[in-house]
């Protein structure tokens, strides 16, 4: 039998492409509020921001990519 990664390792591998994607966003929603005075964020206060929000929205990723897995052994398992 294979081992299973838990949703926390695979959390751990897909990090640095959450952290990137979200500090795009964030840059990208600071440039959204400079249309109404906000201030554009630098690189640092986005890739910071981004680092931030990326734990928990990294973390959700992998565990419905979990369930996911989860869902095709089940599948594999009843197909024989």
């Amino acid at each position: 039998m294979r081992p299973r990664w838990s949703a926390t390792q695979i959390a751990m591998l897909l990090y640095p492409f959450g952290w990137g994607a979200m500090a795009v966003n964030v840059f990208f929603a600071s440039l959204i509020g400079s249309w109404v005075g906000a201030p554009v964020a630098t690189a640092p206060v986005a890739l910071g921001l981004g680092a931030l929000i990326a734990i928990p929205a990294t973390y959700a990723f992998a565990r419905h990519i979990r369930r996911l897995m989860d869902e095709a052994d089940a599948a594999v398992d009843r197909a024989g």
